[in-house]
């Protein structure tokens, strides 16, 4: 997290998972608490059961959070406490929650946005308590929180702010395909009902700013809008968004799973693995061992594989085919050109050693086979670029200056992620992140990689809960793709724009439609040309420096323009937030959305901006 003279460092590379948290024998009026998870990105919660006190007057509850960057948890649920989940972070993504009988499901203290998809809530008072009518820095509350497909029974309020909005933005909210059951009060804000409830459906409601095409002004809006239209491949047979936990593999037998280690991959840091992890060729379960497994050339993971990592378990790419920044190569491949099947990778770090200029990290190929949505996935990963011992580039190799452009050894990577236009993806929990400081030492650094995330899938694509950070050109790009949902997505500009601005150091690349940049002196978060069927459900993008200095921030212009539309792109977006960006969303680089008419706090949020 970063704001304003301070970086804060919240826990990152933690995870909990398959854990039944019970604090049933804690007397209830004692505070008690399942889990206290102030946390960074590359953390997550999985399929957790919490059994809180239920008794009169209960103080339980099973999450505690009050401050961090992170974030995704998923597949969790909350028996009795007086909050299911009391939270406060700077952004975060969750996935599939179930609250039964406490006072409040879930209490935000306070964040730029929140996106949640998949809500079951029974027999709370309270379903969503949010704490709002901050409206500045040192006043931030709950700015934007986003629910997609939520089924809530015998719960008398749905959603309860603290503060009115008096016709203006005071914490924006969006609701899609809200299934309400004896819940008598939808939305109050401030002791007003604003939306009634009932036993009904909320299809698209929202409260903030609304804007479309090329009109600057938005309109603060507090009622139902169009519904949010969604590909049909992305949704499940109940017409929700589509989601699936990441695999446990719990009902696999040992004799089912094989370590790479005792295939005679080494895993030491300094061994070449390449030819050991690709000789590997049956149809268990892949373990990656904890370790660092260097590979020299494309290692192709194909169609059909199964992979899990001990503890962010590492492969590395290194060596002179990832050196040609005009003929880049995958470090891993996964499935080839045109190829399809089931294909999982869970908890494995991907990372190089530079000089890298020329290393796409990860080159995604494989499609699910008919009829399995989601067969194709990544869950709880990390792409890592530089700032580690091992990777070339800390501190002492690539200080935080603007001297390293003539410097290979500060180029980690040509690409963080491609996702070809023959695949499709369920990404989940995935952290494309350029260092800018070095983690095995605090200290800032200067490194480049060219772009975060491209995808020209046709789809279905879905991220969720993904970020990607500090990358040249773009962190997110979308290149003639379609049917994508993507909620929440996180991004930072790189903190040494605009000096050099891009494409400095690198040069456009036709070969990946690479944008031209037309004035515009730092990265986009968000770059869309020529793609169809794309739904953005939450975003949180920053700008937080120029040249590593955060003076722009009192006038929010450390960058003019951080989305860029095409004309024509079929995309609908909702909730982003943004810092330090005087436009929110351009169309062909025209500046539309002004930072200066969506104040919500520390950040700035616009509520939806569709087409038409």
């Amino acid at each position: 997290m970063v704001t304003r003279n301070s970086v804060f460092v919240p826990f990152s590379y933690r995870s909990i998972r398959n854990f039944v948290i019970d604090t049933t024998s804690i007397p209830a009026a004692t505070s008690g608490t399942g889990i206290h998870w102030q946390v960074a990105q590359a953390t997550s919660l999985y399929n957790i059961v919490f059994n809180l006190n239920n008794a009169a007057g209960t103080a339980h509850q099973g999450i505690w959070m009050e401050n961090g960057s992170g974030g995704f948890m998923g597949d969790l649920i909350f028996n009795g406490g007086k909050f299911g989940m009391w939270v406060g972070n700077q952004q975060f993504t969750v996935r599939n929650i179930t609250v039964n009988n406490a006072n409040i499901a879930v209490y935000n203290l306070w964040g730029w946005g929140w996106t949640f998809q998949g809500v079951t809530i029974n027999n709370c008072q309270v379903g969503f308590d949010l704490a709002t009518g901050g409206k500045n820095e040192s006043n931030q509350g709950s700015e934007a929180i986003n629910v997609i497909d939520a089924t809530v029974t015998n719960t008398p309020i749905f959603v309860r702010t603290s503060a009115a909005s008096n016709g203006q933005l005071f914490g924006s909210l969006v609701l899609n395909n809200i299934k309400l059951d004896n819940v008598p009060t939808g939305v109050v804000t401030g002791g007003m009902t604003v939306l009634n409830g009932g036993t009904t459906t909320i299809n698209t409601w929202v409260q903030g700013n609304v804007y479309t095409g090329t009109n600057s002004a938005g309109k603060f809006t507090q009622a139902t809008i169009a519904n949010i239209p969604k590909a049909n491949v992305l949704l499940d047979g109940s017409g929700k968004v589509f989601g699936r936990g990441r695999p446990t593999y719990a009902d696999y037998a040992v004799s089912q799973i094989v370590s790479v280690k005792s295939e005679d991959a080494k895993g030491d840091g300094n061994t070449d693995d390449t030819a050991a992890l690709q000789a590997y060729s049956g149809c268990k379960i892949i373990y990656f061992d904890a370790g660092t497994y260097i590979v020299s050339s494309t290692l192709t993971i194909p169609a059909g594989t199964q992979i899990t990592g001990e503890a962010w378990s590492n492969i590395m790419g290194s060596g002179g085919n990832f050196q040609n920044v005009n003929s880049p190569q995958p470090v891993v491949k996964v499935g080839d050109t045109g190829s399809t099947g089931v294909l999982e990778i869970s908890g494995i770090l991907f990372t190089t050693r530079a000089p890298a200029q020329g290393a796409i990290v990860i080159e995604w190929n494989v499609h699910d086979p008919a009829g399995q949505q989601g067969a194709a996935g990544v869950w709880d990963a990390l792409v890592r670029i530089g700032g580690a011992v091992g990777t070339n580039i800390q501190t002492a190799q690539c200080p935080s200056s603007n001297a390293n452009t003539g410097n290979n050894n500060c180029f980690g990577a040509f690409m963080g992620v491609h996702l070809t236009s023959g695949s499709s993806a369920y990404l989940e929990g995935l952290w494309v992140w350029l260092a800018d400081h070095d983690v095995d030492g605090p200290s800032q650094l200067t490194a480049y990689s060219g772009r975060g995330i491209l995808s020209e899938s046709q789809g279905p694509v879905w991220m969720v809960g993904t970020a990607a950070e500090h990358h040249v050109f773009y962190q997110y790009g979308l290149i003639g793709a379609a049917n994508h949902y993507m909620g929440l997505i996180q991004t930072e500009t790189p903190y040494y724009q605009p000096s050099p601005a891009p494409p400095t150091p690198f040069t456009p690349n036709p070969t990946y439609n690479d944008p031209s940049f037309n004035g515009e002196n730092a990265a986009w978060a968000l770059y869309v040309q020529n793609s169809k069927g794309i739904v953005v459900f939450g975003g949180g993008l920053y700008s937080f420096f120029q040249a590593y200095d955060q003076t722009c921030l009192d006038t929010f212009n450390c960058q003019q323009q951080i989305i860029d539309i095409d004309a024509t792109s079929d995309i609908s977006i909702y909730s982003v937030s943004t810092v330090g960006a005087n436009f929110q969303l351009s169309v062909s680089e025209m500046g539309i959305i002004p930072q200066s008419a969506n104040t919500n706090g520390f950040a700035q949020t616009f509520t939806a901006w569709t087409r038409n």
